[in-house]
């Protein structure tokens, strides 16, 4: 008998939506209107009603939509902007390309975020302007809206990463709905996807307006012609890749459900098994992106998964076990050493399970029974 291979990733599309998907591309192409058409304009305006926003702007990726964001609100060269490290490549790059100087926030357990304490004695610290807050693994921390009246008092802009946090929602409120700005990811391994593409939320007409400039090569008031007012770039998303978002946007709800029963059965698990994991329990709603499970260290961890994938049970990416701090390309730009005790003792512990809309109630089962299983015997 074949041994099951349970993986950390899926791309969620039955038979029949592709057969759609595939008739739907053919009179894209067919149309010869490859960008900027009726599909680009249906996508954001759906996903403006999913997050109740005034404006949505789709762009080619997750970290365009940061440039776009970070290049509006960045005033001077070098301006602080604070950044828990456990980040992404892309949310520190696109910082440092945006002129903007990175000040790494350290995280706490509970959340893998930064709390309000910890982040307010950063700011006292450091005077940073600005803030690139990071759902990281789906999570909204309870502690984000006490952050974000903090910043308003204070004056610093809050631009929310909601490369992990499609349909997390925490007091009413979307990820990517109430700050100065929200930019998302559809890589092929995030909750939904477009095989690449990004999108901006925004409540200003302003920011609104700069984002659709600065996606077309600066083209200020049009899609097309030859005028070029701003310093924008190519950033556009295909008519192709903004049918697929229509398609898996529809059915995100259907795919957050089956995400949240492969939680709450791990959750179960590891409970009675005494394994620490951040919760989303505090949430309306959770991406349930990653799920964050705390090994002993960072030899148990190794050891883990690797016991794990003998039995089938694929282990994805953490988040993360190297953070911006540490990684070679940022870590010559440090001009003084970092304290960050948290960051650098959680991320290269901890692990996470597979957790798919693909996996059935049995698949999560076996995963969590091997996890608890291994994880006291290891």
């Amino acid at each position: 008998m074949k041994k099951k291979i349970i993986k950390p990733f899926y791309f969620d599309i039955s038979s029949k939506e592709r057969k759609k998907i595939i008739n739907i591309f053919n009179k894209i192409l067919a149309s010869g209107n490859l960008i900027l058409g009726n599909y680009t304009k249906k996508f954001e305006q759906m996903f403006a009603n999913f997050l109740k926003v005034k404006y949505c702007i789709s762009v080619n990726s997750g970290t365009s939509a940061l440039q776009v964001l970070l290049q509006y609100f960045i005033k001077g060269k070098n301006q602080k902007v604070a950044v828990a490290s456990n980040t992404n490549f892309a949310s520190v790059a696109s910082i440092l390309y945006s002129g903007g100087s990175p000040v790494y926030l350290d995280i706490c357990k509970k959340t893998f975020v930064p709390c309000y304490t910890k982040f307010v004695s950063a700011h006292q610290k450091e005077k940073f302007k600005g803030v690139l807050w990071v759902h990281i693994g789906g999570i909204i921390t309870p502690d984000f809206f006490k952050i974000l009246n903090y910043c308003k008092k204070n004056k610093i802009f809050l631009l929310e990463d909601c490369a992990h946090s499609h349909g997390s929602s925490f007091m009413g409120k979307q990820s990517g709905s109430c700050s100065n700005g929200g930019a998302f990811s559809f890589f092929p391994t995030k909750v939904m996807t477009t095989m690449e593409g990004g999108m901006i939320s925004t409540n200003s007409k302003k920011v609104y307006k700069f984002a659709l400039s600065m996606r077309n090569q600066g083209k200020r008031g049009g899609n097309y012609g030859g005028l070029h007012s701003d310093f924008g770039n190519s950033w556009r998303i295909s008519e192709i890749a903004a049918y697929l978002g229509i398609v898996q946007l529809n059915k995100l709800k259907i795919m957050l459900k089956k995400r949240k029963l492969i939680y709450e059965i791990y959750a179960n698990y590891f409970k009675k098994n005494n394994i620490f994991f951040c919760k989303t329990d505090h949430m309306n709603s959770a991406s349930n992106y990653k799920m964050i499970v705390f090994a002993k260290n960072k030899i148990h961890k190794i050891n883990l998964k690797k016991k794990l994938s003998l039995y089938g049970v694929i282990c994805g990416g953490e988040v993360y076990e190297t953070p911006c701090h540490k990684q070679p390309v940022f870590k010559r730009l440090n001009k003084k050493k970092l304290s960050l005790p948290a960051t650098e003792k959680f991320c290269p512990s901890h692990f996470c399970p597979p957790l798919t809309s693909g996996m059935s109630k049995e698949d999560a089962i076996y995963c969590a029974e091997k996890i608890c299983h291994l994880y006291h015997k290891i």
